[in-house]
C-alpha cells in the first residue's frame, strides 16, 4: 500500500515536505505523531489523527506515539486563541494512562518489525536542566524564525478590526522548541524520520526538521492531514454537548453510535473514507447504495457501526441499535428488557425522569392512578386526562400499549425499577421506581 496515495484517495492529505514520498518509497520509515495528555480520553478529532498512524503501519511503516506528559505541562498555542490551565502532575500521570489504552485498540504492538510503539517525552525532558535546553538546543534556532510561524503571529496581531491580540507568553511560545527537540530526540534514539500530524501542526513539525538539519546534518520529513471540519469550518468532533469522547463514562456507546448516525449525507460521505479502514470499492458500493435511498440512511449506518464497534465493542454495537430502535417505535418489550441499565438511561437521558417510591407505586391500583397521582400530575395532571388518552390508544407502557384506563398495575419493572411511559407519538417518561 501507498501511504501518500491511500491518504490522499481518502481525503485525508493536507501537505507533505519534498523528499517525503520518496522517504517512504525507500523502505520502512518510521514516523510519529505527539497527543498532549490534556484530558484522560481522546475525542474523535484525536481519532482523525490516529488514523494516520494507523495507515502508516497498514504500508508497512512502523508507527510511534508519543504522549506529551512534557508538553502537556505547557500547552501548544496552536488553533488556541488563549493559554490553556497548566495540568499537575498527579492529573497528567492519570491522563497519559487513560489515552495509552486507547491507543492500544488502534495500533498493532505485535506487528514484528514494524510493531507500534508508545513514547513519553517526559522521559527525556525531566533530566533536561533550563540552562542546558537554551545551551544545547535554544541556540539554533533565531527568534526570528520562531515568530513567523502562523500559530505565534495568530496570537500576537491584532485582528481584522484592529483589537488587541490575546498575547503568549513565553511557555507557549517555547513550545514549538520543545516540540522540535522531541523530533530531533526521537531521530537520533529511535531513527524516526518522520512526523505527521493535523494540518495546524504544520509549523511545529517544521521546526523539528530544522532542528535535525541545524544540530546534527540530518534529513527528516513532515507529513500533515487535512483537519476535519464541520459544514461551518469548525473543528469536526463536538456535539451540542462538547467534546464526543472515545472513553465510554464521557460519551456512552449509545451517544457515540447516535453522534454518527445523525451525521448530514455529505459529512457521512466524506467521513467513512477518514475514519474507517472499508477498501475504496466497498465506500463506492455504500455510497451508491445511500443515493438510490438516501432514507435508509446506508452511509451513516456504516460508518457508525464499523468506528463503534472499533473504538467500543460488537456488544456495545449491538447494544446501540437496540436502543436507537425504542425511540423509533421499532423495538419492543423484549429489547426494553435485553438493555443494560447504563444503555437505557443514556437512551432516556433527555426525557423527564419521575422518581415514585415502592409504596407508592404499589398503592396505585389502576394505570389511571399510576400516571396521575402517583407521578404527581408530571405525565397526567388529572384522572380524566389520562382516561381519555388510553381510551383513544395514545399510551404505551414499556413499549405495549394500555388497554384500560382501569387496568391492574402489573408491570414488569425494567432493571427491577423502571417504566418506560409513551404519551402520543414523542413524548416519552422514565419512571423510576425505588
Amino acid at each position: 500500500m501507498n501511504l501518500i496515495e491511500e491518504l490522499r484517495w481518502r481525503g485525508m492529505l493536507h501537505d507533505f515536505m519534498p523528499g517525503t514520498e520518496e522517504q517512504l518509497a525507500s523502505g520502512m520509515t518510521t514516523g510519529y505523531i505527539g497527543f498532549d495528555p490534556t484530558a484522560h480520553s481522546l475525542h474523535i478529532g484525536n481519532l482523525a489523527t490516529i488514523m494516520l498512524l494507523v495507515h502508516l503501519q497498514r504500508a508497512g511503516h512502523k508507527p510511534i506515539a508519543l504522549v506529551g506528559g512534557a508538553t502537556g505541562m505547557i500547552g501548544d498555542p496552536s488553533g488556541k486563541s488563549a493559554e490553556r490551565n497548566l495540568l499537575s502532575e498527579e492529573v497528567l500521570q492519570a491522563n497519559l494512562s487513560g489515552i495509552k489504552k486507547q491507543l492500544e485498540k488502534f495500533l498493532d504492538f505485535n506487528a514484528g518489525a514494524n510493531s507500534a510503539e508508545i513514547v513519553n517525552n517526559y522521559d527525556w525532558f525531566r533530566e533536561f536542566s533550563f540552562l542546558g535546553f537554551l545551551r544545547e538546543v535554544g541556540k539554533h534556532l533565531t527568534v526570528n524564525y520562531m515568530m513567523a510561524k502562523d500559530s505565534v503571529k495568530k496570537r500576537i496581531s491584532a485582528d481584522e478590526d484592529g483589537d488587541r491580540a490575546e498575547g503568549l507568553s513565553f511557555t507557549e511560545f517555547s513550545y514549538q522548541l520543545i516540540q522540535g527537540y522531541d523530533f530531533y530526540h526521537l531521530y537520533k534514539n529511535k531513527g524516526v524520520k518522520l512526523q505527521m500530524g493535523a494540518s495546524d501542526q504544520w509549523g511545529n513539525i517544521t521546526t523539528g526538521t530544522e532542528l535535525i538539519r541545524r544540530m546534527d546534518g540530518g534529513k527528516a520529513f513532515a507529513l500533515v492531514g487535512r483537519l476535519v471540519t464541520k459544514a461551518d469550518g469548525t473543528k469536526f468532533g463536538k456535539s451540542e454537548g462538547g467534546n464526543v469522547w472515545l472513553d465510554p463514562n464521557l460519551t456512552s456507546p449509545y451517544k457515540f453510535y447516535q453522534f454518527w448516525l445523525n451525521l448530514s449525507d455529505e459529512e457521512a460521505e466524506k467521513l467513512i473514507k477518514v475514519y474507517t479502514l472499508l477498501p475504496q470499492e466497498e465506500i463506492k458500493r455504500i455510497t451508491e447504495e445511500h443515493k438510490q435511498a438516501p432514507h435508509q440512511r446506508a452511509l451513516q449506518k456504516a460508518l457508525a457501526k464499523d468506528v463503534t464497534i472499533r473504538v467500543h465493542s460488537q456488544e456495545d454495537y449491538l447494544a446501540a441499535v437496540d436502543a436507537s430502535e425504542i425511540l423509533f417505535g421499532k423495538g419492543d418489550l423484549e429489547t426494553l428488557k435485553g438493555l443494560r441499565e447504563d444503555v437505557l438511561l443514556s437512551v432516556f437521558e433527555g426525557v423527564p425522569q419521575i422518581e415514585v417510591s415502592r409504596q407508592q407505586y404499589a398503592s396505585a391500583e389502576t394505570v389511571t392512578d399510576l400516571l396521575s397521582e402517583a407521578t404527581g400530575g408530571q405525565v397526567f395532571e388529572s384522572k380524566g386526562e389520562a382516561k381519555r388518552m388510553i381510551k383513544n390508544g395514545g399510551v404505551s407502557i414499556n413499549r405495549e400499549k394500555v388497554q384500560g384506563a382501569d387496568d391492574a398495575v402489573r408491570f414488569e419493572l425494567l432493571q427491577g425499577k423502571y417504566l418506560v411511559v409513551q404519551k402520543g407519538k414523542k413524548n416519552y417518561y422514565l419512571v423510576c421506581v425505588n
